[in-house]
């Protein structure tokens, strides 16, 4: 796998980076190769895509959660009633 090193880069890019880096729980070089990789719109891979994939759903769900409130026991009662 290539590798990237680079010279110059401003303090408080490398602290924003730092800071980005550990609140997402990863290295300073994964950070950089997602940043990179969303900079670029290039795909990122198959792990963080299923990450952001799991995210867009807890914020998103598609099930409506008020059949969460339907109460089993009354829907049997009533397909026995039948």
């Amino acid at each position: 796998m290539p590798s990237l090193q680079v010279r110059e880069l401003p303090e408080n890019i490398y602290r924003l980076l730092q800071e980005k880096a550990t609140k997402d729980h990863r290295s300073l070089a994964q950070e950089a190769v997602v940043i990179l990789a969303r900079g670029l719109k290039a795909p990122l891979s198959q792990k963080n895509r299923r990450k952001e994939l799991l995210q867009t759903i807890s914020l998103n769900p598609a099930i409506d959660q008020s059949i969460f409130e339907i109460n089993p026991v009354e829907l049997l009662r009533e397909d026995r009633e039948r």
